[in-house]
């Protein structure tokens, strides 16, 4: 049973999108992204858009709502309330965008500014469009931040987004779209950086905010388990082309073409052969503490101090892999930089035998080579000025000085044939790719200096489940060949479960659990784990019991 049991009115559609064609002009020639597409949103429906990465779900919103890149263009009709979308020019689009229509788009970091507080990017559009005080928009965007669920809501209207977790950077950007309570919301993965158990309260609460406003949802996801608890209508697409629509329980029961059936069928699975106990040990923390301070300073206010990570040991043997789990805001990607020397912290880091921990920038460029992360979000990792080839390379001009321009062009073909993807993309630009390619860019952008400890930072969490499962036997064949040791990050733990030898639940900042693979899923010891648990792997029950919760 879903979350919104409706009867719609299809002939009545609030957004109706007829033969929308998307490409992008590219040095290779022309990309068609979307061809021929046709969609409609009933008012008060949820309309999940699904498919691979790459398959032209997002292109077709972002042709709607006129937020195409300059090198592509667009054709075709989409009408909202009789007003055609399509030409509408900057201004008049302006008075829908942010106010009628809102999107919550796929990468916050990329939609917030990094130089205003989160009050100011909230109180915006609120002042603009909906005509509020400065007060009175203070307010409201203290009420939308505890609408969803940010802790110490008052506090944070004051912190600047690179002082939130990705999942709290995800829940600003929910409550910007509500802020004017509008009629169709587009949410472009709008889950993907948040963990199981903050995605079922989203969910739900999304679920709730449409009965009381009446408003439309339009959803794309890869999570399928999220749309069968949460859509009324889907469309599946692929290459650009929607092949295979209708409701959602008849999609999931009883799907008409393959490739929806590879769809539903696509789970991570298996496990990673354990490595010997006579492994050595590469990489050992020790007591590990990171503390981020605010407010003081020259402008005055009081400091606070707030410990992100806790006091945390573990380490690492040659080939294994390393799972670090826990809520957004854990302290588990913050654990991943601290190791790798790359934020502020107490401890003691050692790796192949050195103490690297206290060491300079300066010091720490010999180890880099050695120690690669990939990072959460592909976009801001990837300059944009930079092609392709030009980002995977970046590396072996600082580690490898020494090798021709062909060589490094050799290195960058082998390293993108490695993620599966066509060489012949180098020459292109990170716009010009979805979310799960520009992932497969960035750890092309690590493998290639073949390094022997890498920390993957949600590195599945833009990826359909297809594809995870491609990209999970990539990291295996990858560490095979290679002998590398994995820490892995992730809120995703069927991913977790697939790739790890031990697993590490964090909370708070802390560890409260840690174990085999094994141990960790079949047999957890801590409530908090068992909640975890129980919101990966029966999301459909737990959406019903917040949707009861809210009612």
């Amino acid at each position: 049973m879903h979350l919104t049991q409706r009867t719609v009115d299809v002939t009545d559609p609030i957004l109706d999108i007829k033969d929308i064609h998307v490409s992008f002009d590219t040095p290779d020639g022309p990309v068609d992204a979307v061809r021929g597409v046709n969609m409609k949103v009933i008012p008060g429906e949820t309309v999940a858009i699904v498919g691979e990465s790459g398959s032209g779900k997002s292109q077709a919103m972002m042709a709607t709502m006129g937020l195409l890149a300059d090198n592509g263009t667009v054709r075709g009709s989409a009408i909202y309330r009789g007003t055609q979308l399509i030409g509408m020019s900057k201004s008049d689009l302006n008075k829908i965008r942010g106010a009628k229509i809102t999107m919550i788009f796929q990468e916050p970091m990329t939609s917030l500014d990094p130089l205003y507080s989160i009050e100011f990017q909230i109180c915006e559009p609120l002042r603009v469009h909906g005509g509020l005080s400065k007060q009175a928009a203070r307010d409201r965007a203290l009420e939308l931040l505890e609408l969803v669920q940010i802790p110490n809501a008052k506090d944070r209207l004051k912190a600047y987004p690179h002082e939130l977790s990705g999942g709290q950077r995800q829940r600003v950007m929910i409550a910007m779209a509500l802020a004017n309570n509008p009629d169709l919301l587009i949410a472009d993965e709008p889950t993907t950086a948040l963990d199981v158990t903050i995605q079922a309260e989203i969910l739900a609460l999304l679920a709730d905010l449409q009965k009381r406003l009446g408003m439309s949802i339009l959803f794309i996801t890869h999570d399928l388990g999220i749309v069968d608890a949460f859509a009324d209508r889907v469309y599946v697409m692929r290459a650009g082309q929607v092949v295979e629509e209708g409701p959602a329980e008849q999609i999931f029961n009883a799907p008409r073409e393959d490739y929806t059936k590879l769809l539903l069928g696509a789970e991570p699975d298996g496990t990673k052969d354990p490595v010997p106990e006579t492994a050595p040990m590469v990489l050992s923390a020790n007591d590990m503490v990171v503390t981020f301070s605010s407010g003081g300073g020259f402008l005055g206010g009081k400091l606070r101090e707030v410990k992100a990570v806790k006091d945390v040991s573990l380490s690492l043997q040659k080939g294994q892999t390393l799972g670090i789990v826990g809520e957004s805001g854990s302290g588990k990607s913050t654990l991943g930089r601290a190791i790798l020397q790359l934020l502020p912290s107490d401890g003691r880091v050692v790796f192949a035998d050195n103490v690297i921990s206290g060491l300079s920038r300066h010091q720490m460029q010999a180890y880099r080579r050695d120690l690669q992360m990939v990072f959460q979000d592909p976009y801001g990792s990837l300059s944009p000025r930079m092609t392709v080839g030009e980002i995977v390379t970046e590396g072996l001009l600082v580690h490898e000085p020494g090798i021709s321009a062909k060589d490094r062009d050799r290195r960058a073909t082998e390293a993108l044939r490695a993620v599966d993807l066509d060489p012949a993309v180098r020459r292109r630009f990170p716009h010009e790719f979805s979310g799960g390619q520009r992932q497969r860019i960035a750890i092309a952008r690590a493998v290639i200096l073949r390094p022997t400890v890498m920390v993957l930072d949600e590195p599945t969490s833009a990826l359909d489940r297809s594809v995870q499962k491609q990209i999970i036997t990539l990291l295996r064949d990858i560490q095979t060949e290679l002998e590398l040791s994995y820490i892995f990050i992730s809120h995703d733990l069927s991913v977790v479960r697939a790739l790890s030898d031990t697993v590490m639940v964090m909370k708070n900042g802390e560890v409260v659990e840690h174990g085999s693979t094994a141990n960790i899923f079949n047999a957890p010891t801590s409530d908090y784990t068992r909640h975890l648990m129980r919101a990966a792997f029966d999301l459909k029950s737990v959406l019903k019991e917040h949707a009861n919760t809210i009612a």
